[in-house]
């Protein structure tokens, strides 16, 4: 078993590896849900930016109703998301990654935010890492 060292004051103690696995798991699983609950929560509030300029029109276009109705939904989406990597952190980790990778797609449809979808697919990358990370017997 892998064990890494650590200093408290003069005692040395080992613990092991999978101790740092686990916290990083769960850092990561509550980032994957919090921020898309956040997200979803400022569809409404619009503290953070004004969201609707991140629809690419060739999406808008296509839709039978407002973009502002349309990011209400997405605001539901993204809440529903992150509840679900609460509940089913498996299920809820590929359901943000494959979300992530959808908003990427429709950020290189405007022609512009290049920078916001390559960073999206950086997060898309580490819900897909998440799922990785948490065990098979936590179910999907």
């Amino acid at each position: 078993m892998d064990t890494i060292a650590s200093t408290t004051g003069m005692q040395r103690t080992e613990r092991p590896a999978y101790n740092r696995i686990a916290i990083a798991t769960n850092l990561t699983k509550y980032t994957y849900a919090i921020v898309p609950i956040l997200a979803g929560l400022d569809k409404y509030l619009h503290l953070l930016t004004d969201w609707n300029k991140y629809l690419a029109p060739a999406v808008a276009n296509l839709l039978p109703f407002s973009t502002s109705a349309f990011m209400n939904l997405v605001g539901i989406i993204e809440i529903g998301a992150g509840l679900l990597v609460l509940l089913k952190p498996k299920l809820g980790a590929l359901v943000v990654g494959l979300w992530l990778v959808s908003i990427a797609l429709n950020l290189l449809l405007t022609g512009e935010y290049y920078d916001i979808a390559v960073r999206d697919l950086v997060m898309a990358v580490g819900a897909f890492s998440l799922y990785l990370l948490i065990p098979e017997e936590h179910g999907v």
